[in-house]
């Protein structure tokens, strides 16, 4: 079920929407290995009846897994929406789509969302990746001056 709210109960008052949203109902078709998201994003939002328009404010949490592009390690860091933010204009030329008076947040969500998803993850700042074996951290150096000088030493028969 998506994230919605009846546009007529913020008429009098503002409105308060707390809860959990399957991670499905995002929609958010990650084709990136290297970022799972969890079962569930977790929200606390205030709406409010501006003139013309409705303003959400709040925080979305969203636990996800990540494998550092680095190492390869896995690695759990929350996704925080802190002071997350939708302005839905009412009227106008760029009115939302109000359906059975229900406005739905999933769409804003899902993008905010795939905007703050980091595109290389790295389980530190400083990750030095994968560590190399002793016997390749040293690259060998061909005796021969040249790839003409080694070919001089083929036999060919005519």
């Amino acid at each position: 079920m998506p994230l919605t709210f009846n546009i007529h109960h913020v008429e009098k008052k503002d409105l308060h929407l707390e809860g959990e949203l399957p991670t499905g109902e995002l929609d958010l078709d990650l084709h990136d290995d290297m970022v799972r998201p969890g079962p569930v994003v977790t929200y606390d939002l205030e709406v409010q009846r501006l003139e013309g328009s409705a303003l959400v404010q709040g925080q979305v949490h969203l636990p996800v897994e990540y494998t550092c592009v680095r190492c390869l390690k896995k690695f759990k860091r929350p996704l925080d929406l802190n002071n997350w933010t939708v302005h839905l204009p009412l009227t106008g030329e760029d009115a939302i789509d109000v359906s059975n008076d229900l406005v739905n947040l999933t769409p804003y969500l899902r993008e905010d969302t795939l905007l703050a998803l980091p595109q290389h993850p790295l389980c530190e700042v400083e990750c030095r990746g994968l560590k190399m074996p002793a016997r390749l951290k040293e690259p060998e150096v061909l005796k021969t001056t040249s790839a003409w000088a080694e070919l001089d030493k083929l036999k060919l028969k005519n």
